[in-house]
Parts: structure tokens; sequence; C-alpha cells
């Protein structure tokens, strides 16, 4: 036979809460469903074929969407992706004394990557914020890597903040200095075709470099932490 519940063990309810707590955890639960209820509203928007509402309202849903929320639908294409493509960068370093240094390669992909293999939940961070930025920056730019349409500036600051938020976890930046300039690459290769499979497709890979990046004050201050 269980014995009563003390009155130590026995469960708080809402209802023994001041009246102050009780309408604060309302007022939490109420902002936080109204905002789920916005998100998924302005996501179904952005997928849904071209309507009435989504024209009128077309600037409001592209704010909320870009860049983290960005959908696409790649993985059911008729002709899915077919390569494998890291997000490398280096940092120019200005030292205390004055003096400048450029870094090596970061490979940001493979350590995504490395971060991945093995862990049960790997986070959203993890899997899709630098494949993603890579994406929107790419979708918005030309062969030359020039800005087209409205959100080129946007993608191109939104490639940066991570870059450099890697860079300073990496710890390119040493003994006091700064980052002063960032620049991006992408290495593409094709995947093999399996072995039953008479595809013949070349496995070197090919670079696509971004000219360098200023760092802001605002970023190496911290400013996007």
């Amino acid at each position: 036979m269980d014995e009563p519940q003390t009155e130590a063990r026995r469960p708080v309810a809402l209802a023994a809460l001041s009246l102050r707590a009780q309408i604060a955890v309302a007022g939490v639960v109420a902002v936080v469903a109204a905002v789920a209820v916005v998100h998924v509203g302005m996501v179904f928007l952005h997928v849904a074929p071209s309507n009435t509402v989504s024209k009128a309202h077309a600037e409001a849903i592209d704010d909320w969407i870009y860049p983290e929320f960005e959908q696409n639908w790649k993985l059911f294409a008729p002709n899915p992706l077919q390569q494998d493509i890291a997000v490398q960068v280096r940092a120019e370093v200005r030292s205390s004394d004055g003096g400048y240094r450029t870094t090596g390669w970061y490979d940001l992909s493979a350590a995504d990557g490395r971060a991945i293999d093995g862990n049960l939940l790997p986070s959203h961070t993890q899997q899709n914020e630098l494949r993603r930025a890579w994406d929107f920056f790419t979708g918005t730019h030309d062969n030359d890597n020039r800005a087209v349409g409205m959100r080129g500036a946007l993608s191109e600051e939104y490639l940066r903040r991570i870059v450099v938020m890697r860079l300073e976890r990496a710890g390119a930046v040493q003994d006091g200095g700064t980052l002063a300039r960032v620049q991006v690459r992408s290495r593409t290769s094709n995947v093999s075709p399996p072995k039953w499979s008479n595809e013949k497709v070349s496995t070197q890979p090919t670079y696509q470099v971004l000219p360098w990046w200023r760092v802001s004050a605002d970023e190496t201050n911290g400013g996007v932490k």
C-alpha cells in the first residue's frame, strides 16, 4: 500500500502559486504559443504556392524566414545533390604589435562532420548552420561572386558572422590579436558512383574562392556571439 505523499514531496499545483506568479506563467505560455503560431504560419506561407496572402505580405515573410529558417526541397529533387561541398576559411590576423599574419585554411565542414560522427543527437547548428549559410550565399550571387537581388548583402553578412565565430572558437586569434579580414572558399568534389554503376565521374576537387572580407569592430569585439 502506497504511503500518502508528505507535504515536502507533494507537487506544487499552479493554483498554489501567488496571483503574480500565475499571471507571469500565463504570460510566458501565451507568448510562446503566439510565437509558435506565427512561425508555423510564416513557414507555411513561405513553402506554399504563391497566393494572395503570401503576395501581400511577401516582405514580412522573407524578413522572418531568411536566413535562418529558409526551406528547400533539394533532397526530393529528380536529381538530388551528388557532390561533397566543404566550406573552408582562413584569416588575416592583426597582432598586438601591429603586424599581420595569415592563417592556414580551416575546414569548417570537416569540423562539423567530426562533431556529428557518432553523435546520436547532433544539434541543428552542427548539421545545418554552415551548409544553409553557404547555400544562401551561392543562391544570391552569380558565378563572379557578385550579389544578385536584395538578399545578397544579407547572405554575405550571415556567412561572415558564422566563420568569424568559428575562427574564434578554433583559436585562430592568439596573444591579444584581432581578426582583420577573412576569406572563404568551397571545395567541391563529386561523389563516386556505386560499384554496380557504369557512370564515370571525376572526383578531382574544384574550388570557389571568395574575395577577402573585412571584419567589423563589432564582430571582432564579440558583437556576433
